[in-house]
């Protein structure tokens, strides 16, 4: 399966800590059944520079339990006849490396996403990537500048990752207005070449919905794993997951049944 994906409806893709429970693919399943149009995967780190405190805690609770990186991808790679999803794995530049991109590979994995590679090193990955199939998602922040824009939005595959915010990922109270600016920049460079999604920060259905009107659609991280960590199991994060779908769709049942978010937790 390559990462191609529909633009006739705003795209939704939420995130899984890998390994954070054991029965972390059910995840996997209730996303899809939700209407996820891909599925972000994190390979837990012990020092995830880009991440805020709710995504750190899942990676250290998936550490404890001892959860490694080749048995995440091996529990991929058990699932890829249940999924019909493309999957993206996000992993720091240190892990990738090390795995290798015929492992990703190897499970079914079609897109990539490496958030502390500089793009000016990414190179000999890219065409690694290419050569396997898989698609190397390239981040752009409010910060970058017009010329290294349009050469991310030239070098990125798949889809554009517009990080919201100046900071790391984390549960918010309102979407960045640095989003916005941001989502119109990199839809003037790509005219349409690629989808652009808006991550770090995307916590509530409304918010969703007004990423989707700003880009063409969004990732959400944070919000979904603090409610794995506060005790969601599958079904309940899949009715999240079908109130964020709902909202991008611009469906009725936006605010419900979605667990509140009181602030912004960095």
């Amino acid at each position: 399966m390559t990462l191609r994906l529909a633009t006739d409806r705003p795209l939704l893709i939420p995130y899984v800590t890998g390994g954070l429970t054991p029965d972390w693919t059910g995840y996997l399943l209730a996303y899809q059944d939700a209407g996820a149009d891909a599925i972000e995967v994190g390979l837990p780190f012990s020092d995830p520079m880009l991440d805020g405190t709710t995504i750190q805690q899942a990676s250290d609770r998936a550490l404890q339990r001892g959860a490694t990186p080749g048995a995440i991808l091996d529990d991929l790679a058990a699932m890829r006849d249940r999924l019909h999803v493309p999957i993206i794995v996000m992993t720091y530049a240190n892990l990738a490396l090390k795995l290798g991109v015929a492992r990703f590979a190897a499970v079914g994995v079609t897109g990539l996403i490496v958030p502390d590679l500089p793009l000016e090193e990414s190179a000999p990955l890219e065409a690694e990537t290419e050569a396997a199939g898989i698609d190397l998602i390239l981040l752009a922040a409010p910060s970058t500048p017009d010329d290294r824009l349009a050469e991310i939005c030239r070098r990125s595959r798949g889809f554009v990752y517009a990080v919201s915010v100046m900071g790391v990922t984390g549960e918010r109270t309102t979407l960045a207005p640095a989003a916005f600016s941001l989502a119109r920049r990199l839809k003037d460079e790509l005219q349409a070449r690629l989808p652009v999604l808006i991550g770090f920060g995307v916590s509530t259905p409304e918010q969703a919905a007004a990423g989707g009107r700003a880009g063409d659609g969004v990732v959400v991280a944070s919000a979904l794993m603090r409610r794995v960590l506060d005790g969601a199991n599958p079904s309940d994060v899949r009715l999240d997951v079908v109130a964020l779908r709902a909202a991008l769709d611009g469906g009725e049942s936006a605010a419900q049944p979605y667990a509140e978010i009181s602030g912004d937790r960095r």
